[in-house]
């Protein structure tokens, strides 16, 4: 796999050379194959932990230590993709990705191996949206890691072979098939700022209690999923349309009372909510729009998902 050089590379240490310049593009990688970034973290520690472990000639000898980093991590996160689904299978509730704040919004967490916190080094854009990840999920392991590494990194289908372990016309196949889950699951979505106010409407109906404010922002069919992952208290299964998820969501108002603060954000990029309660952080919630209705939901209240979001 060739690498995607970037300025200031060293070539008289291609170690650190590799750590300081493809750094980011791993947890870029681990994240989007992964869905979480403690995971991603964990396979760039592993994935450098590998390189140390070569001696300084085997170093060496390897023509691109970030081609390198790349295709390892890449190794490492189809195999824990195909032991995940064991793992969901032992998971209280719905699994959803970890969702991401604004850089800004970061909590400096786990520290990096360059001393930057590297919540703040993922990309967010239209592959990272909450939408996208749901699809994501749903793929076989060698679906997602193809259709990421060719599709989002540019990488040819050859050097995702070596990846899949299978042909580079298998390779093809199973990025088409994963375009097609994606077209078939998603509808375009409107700009952002309109998104922004349909968020923010949800938000003052939802504090108001007012059911029939909801349901006018909610598709008929809309699904709300929410993770606590036996962590936190939440619906078990998705609430399925509109004036059920109005009802259940009037009913969380009133019960938190006064305790409970909401707050707009960004959530993976687009329009979302947060709530603290009794001042401390419970719930991170991404939305997905279409046709300015709100079609999908998703709560995110398992502590170990939003322990890198601040509290403003």
């Amino acid at each position: 796999m060739t690498t995607r050089a970037e300025p200031g590379d060293d070539q008289s240490d291609p170690g650190l050379s590799a750590i300081m310049s493809e750094r980011r593009q791993l947890i870029n990688l681990g994240y989007r194959l992964l869905g979480s970034l403690a995971d991603a973290e964990d396979v760039v520690q592993e994935a450098y932990a590998r390189w140390y472990a070569m001696s300084a000639r085997e170093q060496q000898a390897i023509e691109s230590p970030g081609a390198w980093l790349m295709t390892v991590a890449s190794r490492i996160c189809l195999n824990l993709l195909g032991s995940a689904r064991a793992r969901r299978e032992t998971y209280v509730g719905d699994w959803i990705p970890e969702p991401l704040p604004e850089p800004a919004e970061w909590i400096t967490g786990r520290s990096g191996a360059d001393g930057t916190d590297p919540a703040d080094r993922v990309t967010l854009d239209e592959s990272v949206t909450m939408a996208f990840l749901v699809v994501l999920d749903s793929m076989t392991p060698a679906e997602r890691v193809a259709f990421v590494l060719h599709d989002v990194f540019r990488y040819p289908f050859g050097e995702v072979a070596e990846v899949v372990g299978r042909t580079p016309a298998a390779c093809r196949q199973l990025a088409s098939s994963a375009r097609r889950r994606i077209r078939s699951a998603q509808s375009p979505a409107g700009p952002s700022a309109g998104q922004a106010g349909i968020v923010r409407q949800f938000r003052t109906a939802w504090e108001a209690k007012d059911i029939d404010a909801l349901i006018s922002l909610l598709d008929p069919d809309a699904t709300a999923t929410a993770d606590g992952g036996g962590l936190a208290v939440t619906h078990l299964h998705p609430i399925v349309g509109s004036e059920q998820i109005a009802r259940a969501y009037a009913e969380i108002a009133r019960v938190s009372g006064d305790r409970t603060t909401f707050l707009e954000c960004t959530v993976n990029g687009l329009p979302g909510l947060v709530t603290r309660q009794d001042g401390n952080l419970s719930t991170v919630f991404a939305f997905e729009i279409v046709d300015d209705r709100i079609r999908n939901i998703w709560a995110v209240r398992n502590p170990e998902k939003i322990r890198p979001w601040r509290i403003r």
